[in-house]
């Protein structure tokens, strides 16, 4: 007996620290995960990371547990493999939790609402501490797709649609943010002009997450350089994805890879994805 789940990556088009509203975008990059409940002892494996602390899983398994009001095995083990590379700000950790926490409801045949779901696993991520907003954004973005925008201080999903069909570079640099490292003050100082792009993002997504990117990696001492570059040869919108490093730009369908020849980003901090339809 097993248990099979699957979640997805976002990128930011607003950063919910400064003012408690966030946005994201839906992408195709994929996080799987398969569940267990037997072995020996209870074993995590991060298949793409083996440096990454167990810490979320072993909380994410706890917690699901809970809901269905089920006993935890004292014997399991559970394997994820994700094409989001960790800590990059492209929604790692969300898109962990959502896949875990179906793997296991999905090995006990439980069903949930899929935004009960996403909640579950952003108090798991809360618990891990591997979030400061409590990131419902992020995980709505990654667990619902298409554009989503939030309130993180409420977990509340205020709006949600599809996006479209477009193509999306996203720029990795080996450098990892961890979360605790994160300049607060600041960026929370820049909650009037974020509101601003608060205002438009539903309606001009890609202008959005452009103004969002330029006032988040000033703050971050994040070079902007590339995004600004990437709007100049043609792209959609282009910044900085949650607190960075990964800039993501989005184009039009089919143009990804010609702006990142263009632009002579390196394959191996490349990644060309596509925006992923909401649910």
């Amino acid at each position: 007996m097993k248990g099979f789940g699957r979640s997805h990556g976002s990128i930011t088009v607003i950063n919910a620290m400064p003012c408690g509203i966030g946005s994201t975008i839906g992408i195709d990059l994929e996080t799987t995960c398969t569940f267990i409940p037997e072995g020996e002892g209870r074993t995590v494996t991060i298949m793409n990371d083996v440096s990454e602390d167990d810490r979320l899983s072993r909380i994410c398994v706890r917690r699901a547990y809970e809901t269905m009001g089920m006993e935890e095995p004292e014997n399991w083990s559970i394997s994820t493999d994700s094409q989001i590379p960790v800590s990059r700000g492209l929604k790692s950790s969300s898109a962990a939790s959502n896949a875990i926490i179906r793997s296991v409801f999905d090995c006990n045949g439980f069903n949930m609402d899929a935004v009960d779901l996403i909640r579950l696993g952003v108090n798991c991520a809360r618990e891990a501490g591997v979030t400061v907003t409590g990131a419902f954004d992020d995980a709505c973005g990654c667990g619902l797709g298409g554009l989503v925008l939030t309130d993180n201080t409420r977990d509340e999903l205020l709006e949600s649609k599809d996006i479209g069909d477009y193509d999306v570079v996203i720029h990795v640099p080996v450098l990892k943010i961890r979360k605790k490292g994160l300049p607060l003050d600041e960026l929370r100082a820049t909650a009037p002009r974020i509101r601003k792009a608060v205002d438009i993002a539903m309606e001009r997504p890609f202008e959005a997450m452009t103004i969002n990117g330029r006032i988040i990696s000033a703050v971050s001492d994040v070079d902007n350089s590339l995004a600004e570059r990437a709007l100049e040869s043609g792209a959609l919108g282009a910044g900085m994805s949650g607190t960075g490093p990964a800039v993501a730009i989005v184009t039009e369908r089919n143009d990804g890879r010609r702006i990142a020849e263009e632009l002579e980003m390196k394959p191996e901090e490349t990644i060309i994805t596509r925006t992923r339809c909401g649910q």
